[in-house]
């Protein structure tokens, strides 16, 4: 018998990078993802990728700072399987300005879509989760969850309001046998660090390689990035737990960069 045999999971931000490997095997342990995306035509492809390799999988829209389609989401989910035993809160975005050049909106932007997405996706879920006596949510944080970089004020900020939204939910969620999460990567090698590194290489006026090494690396234990893999591991072995002794937790998964 796999983990995950039956549960259906919402995993928002879930049509690529840290999102699309969570729900990859979460299916293939038996789960059913539910690929909530702002792109519905990629959530459409992740989920017939699932689908051809013998699985299950639902594809949603889902903006998550839209409370209605927040709501519809979870409804359209309802109908389908009648369950919603894990939601992994993951969407998220990136704007980086220095602080005192930071506009409003971008700040706005930023808080919504990570506190303001986490908080409606939660809340919405919570209602089924409650009734059922089941329930694990998982918030995709970050090592700046628990640290600081300069230029990231608003991600920042998001990031560390995650941990305090999940403690509350831990606290609340305990007698509905509901548990709450934050996994916390490092850098991840996806596209858009990808694309960042012949970017910083040519505004600090050093190699590629260095950007990876001295930049980007610099603090973990062995220079090595995180892997979705490894992030992946993390994730699911909270929506795996049998009981709530982990919940209010959070786990840095960072090669080192930073430890608790």
């Amino acid at each position: 018998m796999s983990r995950f045999d039956g549960r259906v999971g919402i995993i928002t931000g879930a049509a690529s990078g840290i999102g699309k490997e969570i729900a990859l095997r979460f299916a293939a342990e038996g789960g059913i993802p539910v690929i909530a995306d702002l792109n519905l035509d990629a959530a459409g492809k992740t989920a017939a990728e699932i689908k051809a390799k013998g699985g299950d999988a639902f594809a949603v829209a889902m903006n998550v700072v839209d409370e209605a389609q927040v709501e519809k989401g979870v409804a359209d989910t309802m109908a389908k399987y009648g369950r919603i035993d894990v939601l992994v809160s993951n969407a998220g975005i990136q704007i980086v300005k220095p602080l005192v050049d930071f506009p409003f909106a971008d700040w706005k932007k930023l808080l919504a879509i990570h506190l303001d997405g986490a908080f409606l996706t939660t809340k919405a879920c919570l209602k089924h989760m409650y009734k059922a006596k089941y329930g694990r949510v998982i918030y995709m944080g970050s090592v700046h969850s628990k640290e600081a970089s300069k230029l990231k004020a608003p991600y920042v900020t998001a990031k560390h309001g995650l941990i305090g939204l999940s403690k509350v939910l831990a606290k609340e969620g305990a007698e509905f046998n509901v548990s709450s999460n934050v996994v916390c990567p490092g850098f991840v090698r996806t596209p858009l660090v990808d694309k960042q590194i012949p970017e910083q290489a040519a505004e600090l006026k050093i190699s590629e390689a260095e950007v990876i090494k001295n930049v980007m690396l610099k603090d973990t234990i062995d220079g090595q990035f995180t892997t979705t893999d490894e992030v992946a591991d993390a994730v699911l072995f909270y929506a795996a737990a049998k009981t709530t002794v982990h919940s209010g937790q959070s786990a840095v998964v960072s090669h080192g960069w930073f430890m608790q």
